[in-house]
């Protein structure tokens, strides 16, 4: 049975006092909390100073993007050595917001020349997950389509190529290593959460490409989130389902308490059925 992953991305929030503030509150909140991955990942400046509050916990701390070299000239970025030094162990690929695609529309960056900025690609996707994996860090990769994308109906041809590309190169022990991540970009950040039965269709599509391309026996292995604004009102409905293995939660994960909400509903959902007929006789 896959162990569910639930992941906190706080992206550009959060200084490193309002950090610490979050992690302090937090732990009492998930003390107790068993067969679920939890994962905290905040901006570069606070890893070390979570790494250290997380040290002896239950809890894992990840980051929101790499750079695949170890080191050199690359102004900016950040290395593999550099986040298992501070104790990384996961780390979030290939974002659609660090692809340039936003479900907000935002006036200033549908400037060609300001958008350019976030210059991720399928190859460069591929580069940091094997870099990712090189360093012993579990790479969350993201795949999802844009509304424009879902409305021509090209979802399952976006997300198939997407991972297949992603995945390029890797081994099936590597793979079955590996965290996906379908995040529909129109979700993330908008308030429109996918229908849950649609974001499990898309993540059996997963399940299954990976199937096709590395077999049955790793593709039940790979855990397969969903991202894009889960609460923890809609978080019931999400993780009920047979492909959905936790949550990649953005704004959600900013307060401990509706994170730690998040989180239990997901430990929760996803235990070993247990057998309650018994208790129905008289």
């Amino acid at each position: 049975m896959r162990v569910p992953v639930v992941v906190a991305n706080w992206k550009m929030h959060k200084t490193v006092g309002e950090a610490k503030a979050f992690v302090a509150t937090f732990l009492p909140l998930v003390e107790g909390v068993k067969g679920c991955t939890i994962v905290l990942c905040p901006p570069f400046t606070a890893l070390p100073a979570v790494g250290e509050m997380l040290k002896g916990t239950h809890i894992a701390l990840g980051a929101q993007d790499l750079f695949w070299r170890e080191q050199g000239a690359f102004t900016g970025e950040i290395s593999p050595i550099m986040l298992t030094d501070v104790g990384c162990t996961f780390v979030i690929i290939g974002h659609s917001e660090r692809r340039g695609r936003f479900g907000k529309p935002d006036p200033e960056l549908a400037d060609p020349q300001l958008r350019s900025i976030f210059s991720e690609t399928d190859a460069s996707v591929n580069k940091k997950v094997h870099a990712a994996l090189k360093h012993g860090l579990t790479p969350i990769i993201c795949v999802g389509e844009t509304l424009s994308e879902r409305e021509q109906g090209h979802t399952d041809e976006v997300v198939r190529t997407q991972l297949r590309k992603a995945l390029e190169g890797l081994t099936k022990e590597q793979v079955a290593q590996v965290v996906i991540a379908y995040e529909p970009v129109w979700a993330i950040g908008t308030g429109n959460v996918c229908d849950a039965k649609e974001a499990n269709r898309v993540c059996g599509l997963i399940r299954s490409i990976l199937s096709d391309l590395f077999g049955t026996e790793v593709s039940e292995k790979v855990r397969i989130q969903y991202g894009g604004s889960i609460t923890p009102e809609n978080i019931p409905d999400l993780a009920a389902q047979e492909h959905i293995d936790g949550g990649l939660v953005g704004g959600a994960s900013l307060k401990p308490d509706s994170f730690a909400t998040i989180v239990k509903t997901v430990a929760h959902a996803k235990q070993t059925p247990m057998d309650f007929s018994n208790l129905w006789k008289p």
